[in-house]
């Protein structure tokens, strides 16, 4: 636990210490000088309206995988006050952070799906799946969707481990003051953590000394590795804490440093009471506390009390707090935060999903037939709820936990790191399960936020815009030979096709321009490039859309189960068996239908050439059949002038001129091109604002295959390989509906049977979703998730069997 970098009171912010004393900017004058609270609440509005929470969720197919197979996902986002992005960025990462698999998955009315295919090269270890938004990354990456799967080759129970992972025997000790301070002389609760080098918690136990090594304390884990303890620091005093670990180890850690005056936290959740939150003081000084709770963008409660010697109280009722995690931060007199602390209410509120099979036994190749329905709270019905089916087999690798979306968006999402088992907290009941919940909260707080940038008095930049509407892509223009940025230069970016797309922008001061891209899939190429008649020198970059920053969280290391080395055998023959006999179309993306207007509309003339007499230079094709474009030669070559139709006159600047949708500022070039490979001409007439580009008429040719057949581009176009949106697959599963189907002597081995990601519940009664068993016996896991139109989480899971007949 790092210790706070000066004498300051502090509270913990993101994981850390930070000063508590912050500099808030000038002391507000008028209204909000004579009410604290109302500058307050209106200060973190403004602030939270600009700081718009997204987060995202993934339902995957499964936890266990060979290489070789499809990962199916579905994205599910939420954010306040609704969902705007419309992508979100998936990847699959090894051990040490490298991008494996990425992906750009279109979303729409808040969900998405798509799929990643592992290459057969991949190599055994624990993968961390993430996804997160452009916006998102405006934030701290632990934000991010993070889950961890396992992937295993065929040989991974006979070679043993392919990868490394930290080391599991690296025990790890962390001590957390509550509200965020250890003030001497008064008593503070402590939380603590025991990790192994993995991550996962630890039980242990301990006793806490001061440096004469008398005992003042002692305590226990209670769940995950996580405990609390309370005590009063003494004046001077240095306290270290001796845990014993598993195995007869045992770690010496020290606490955080202990400070001569400020100010601590306390919190009584007594549910025959009301909620007490206590905020203690070594200054005797009468002064006014200040209490504001903030939760998923808004502020549910906010109160003032008295410190008189030494204390304040409040006494907040529990029902104005809104369900899920709230941040209670205390303020002194000059409104600065001293101290903050977390509260979980346990949601009442929530999408039921009820899904039930028509029978809980089948046989090989027997149709399974489920009534999925959803309800909100209390028991109506919840129509237009969003929802996902995964249906596969239980054996002995597919052990890893299923997260649910509930559990991850009223509680893992607002707290750092890994939650394990974090359907814990919202299903159990009594006094263990509400001791725990507070260890977690102790342990793992933080705040989504810096207080100094809600009261700054500009808004904080944010240089990831929200994608509205597709991908952008971010560009960098420096000047040649040198870092400096190239402000105020018109670029271009398109992507070659019979699709005429293209996008201009203008470069800031810190030479940074954007375009968007809504409608393009796969991958292709895209070329950026600059007028060079404005600008031959420029450097141009393309930044990189994914995200490359990381959560210092530990990944296990993959142990393969060597007690089943046939189970590891018998699913590498499953899946090359499914390969062999699996339908040729399998697999393959099917892209959505393509809006084939070009960027400008309907152009005022258009020319089909095959409908003319074709001539091979491609100035007499201009000269006789487009009267409403003028070629003339000067002393650097050719130049179009397009006739201005609306005004009755000639425009006396060069026009747009488009290869494919690619800009051409060199007409000799163009002009040398076979006219033969054209296909077709198109003329705006008139005057065209594109962005901040002002065109003097367009000129558009439009080649046979939409490649540019083989046009020299200019070498300062910058050409590079692109990855747009992500397609879809369509789920393949064999169907059983005739005799002649049922004795097919196809094998069908499938793990997975059945994955259905874009099921709506409608509200009118169940959906009947309808599929059909495989060649294995064995118990298979149904896991249904979902989202309602509200944005209220649900999920149900259950298994049935299959058996060989008798």
């Amino acid at each position: 636990m790092p210790t706070p970098p000066s004498c300051l009171p502090a509270v913990r912010a993101l994981g850390r210490w930070l000063p508590a004393l912050l500099l808030l900017g000038p002391v507000a004058t008028g209204r909000a000088a004579q009410d604290p609270l109302d500058s307050l609440r209106r200060a973190l509005g403004t602030y939270q309206q600009r700081a718009v929470a997204e987060k995202l969720f993934l339902h995957l197919d499964r936890p266990f995988y060979l290489s070789g197979e499809t990962m199916w996902y579905k994205v599910y986002a939420v954010s306040r006050p609704q969902a705007f992005s419309a992508v979100a960025y998936v990847e699959v990462l090894d051990q040490a952070n490298r991008p494996v698999l990425q992906a750009k998955v279109p979303v729409r009315q808040a969900t998405g799906h798509g799929s990643f295919q592992l290459p057969a090269s991949l190599a055994s270890g624990v993968y961390t799946v993430r996804a997160y938004t452009s916006w998102m990354q405006n934030f701290d990456p632990a934000y991010y969707f993070q889950r961890q799967v396992t992937v295993a080759t065929p040989r991974t129970a006979a070679d043993g481990p392919a990868t490394t992972g930290p080391d599991s025997v690296a025990y790890d000790v962390q001590f957390f003051p509550e509200g965020g301070q250890l003030v001497q002389g008064l008593r503070s609760t402590v939380g603590f953590k025991v990790t192994s080098g993995a991550g996962t918690g630890v039980g242990a136990q301990g006793r806490l000394l001061n440096q004469a090594g008398t005992t003042v304390a002692s305590f226990q884990t209670l769940r995950y590795g996580m405990g609390s303890f309370s005590f009063t620091p003494e004046p001077g005093a240095t306290y270290t804490a001796v845990v014993a670990l598993p195995g007869g180890r045992v770690l010496r850690r020290g606490l955080p440093r202990v400070y001569a005056q400020g100010y601590v936290l306390g919190l009584e959740d007594d549910d025959a009471k009301p909620l007490t939150l206590t905020v203690r003081s070594t200054s005797a000084r009468p002064e006014t506390m200040y209490l504001l709770s903030h939760s998923r963008q808004q502020v549910a409660l906010a109160a003032q009390a008295q410190l008189i010697n030494g204390q304040a109280t409040f006494l907040l009722d529990r029902t104005q707090l809104p369900e899920g995690v709230s941040r209670l931060t205390v303020f002194n007199a000059e409104q600065k935060p001293v101290a903050e602390r977390l509260f979980f209410r346990v949601p009442r509120q929530q999408l039921v999903i009820s899904a039930r099979p028509d029978k809980p036994q089948y046989a090989p190749r027997e149709p399974v037939r489920l009534a999925v329905a959803t309800a909100g709270a209390p028991a109506l019905p919840a129509p237009g709820a969003s929802l996902s089916v995964a249906v596969y087999r239980l054996d002995s690798l597919a052990t890893g936990p299923t997260p649910d979306i509930g559990s991850y968006l009223w509680l893992a999402s607002e707290v750092p790191g890994t939650v394990e088992h974090p359907e814990y907290y919202l299903t159990a009941t009594g006094p263990e399960a509400a001791a725990a919940t507070n260890n977690l909260l102790l342990t793992q707080g933080w705040s989504r936020f810096r207080w100094e940038d809600v009261r700054a008095p500009t808004p904080p930049a944010f240089p990831y815009p929200p994608e509205l509407y597709g991908p952008i892509m971010r560009a960098r223009l420096t000047q040649v030979g040198t870092t400096q940025p190239a402000p105020g230069l018109l670029t271009y970016l398109s992507v070659p096709s019979r699709i005429i797309r293209l996008q201009s922008g203008l470069s800031n001061a810190a030479g940074l321009v954007q375009f968007e891209l809504p409608e393009v899939y796969g991958p292709g190429e895209v070329m950026v490039q600059t007028n060079p008649r404005q600008d031959s020198t420029c450097r141009i970059e393309l930044l990189n859309p994914f995200s490359e920053r990381y959560p210092a969280a530990p990944v296990p290391a993959f142990v393969p189960l060597a007690q089943y080395p046939a189970d590891y055998t018998k699913r590498y023959f499953q899946q090359q068996v499914q390969r062999v006999f699996a339908n040729p179309a399998r697999g393959r993306y099917r892209l959505p239908p393509a809006d084939s207007t070009a960027f400008y509309g309907k152009a005022d003339e258009t020319y089909l050439l095959d409908r003319y007499t074709r001539f091979k230079v491609l100035e007499e094709v201009m000269r006789e059949y487009v009267p409403g474009v003028l070629v003339r030669r000067r002393k650097d070559g050719f130049h179009f002038m397009v006739v201005d139709r609306i005004n009755q006159t000639t425009f006396t600047e060069d026009p747009m001129v488009l290869l494919d949708g690619v800009p051409v500022f060199n007409l000799n070039k163009l002009m040398a091109l076979d006219p033969l490979k054209i296909q077709k001409l198109e003329v705006i007439t008139s005057r065209y604002f594109h962005g901040p580009a002002l065109y003097s008429g367009l000129v558009s040719f439009t080649t046979y295959k939409g490649d540019l057949e083989g046009f020299p581009l200019d070498p300062r176009v910058l050409v590079q390989q692109y990855e747009g949106l992500q397609g879809q697959r369509e789920f393949y599963a064999p169907r059983y509906d005739t005799p002649e189907a049922r004795r097919s002597r196809l094998p069908d081995l499938r793990n997975l049977l059945y994955w259905n990601p874009s099921v709506t519940a409608t509200g009118s009664g169940a959906q009947q979703l309808e599929f059909y068993t495989g060649d294995q016996a064995g118990r298979y896991l149904v896991v249904v998730q979902g989202l309602s139109a509200t944005g209220l989480p649900g999920s149900t899971s259950f298994t049935f069997e299959v058996k060989q007949p008798l």
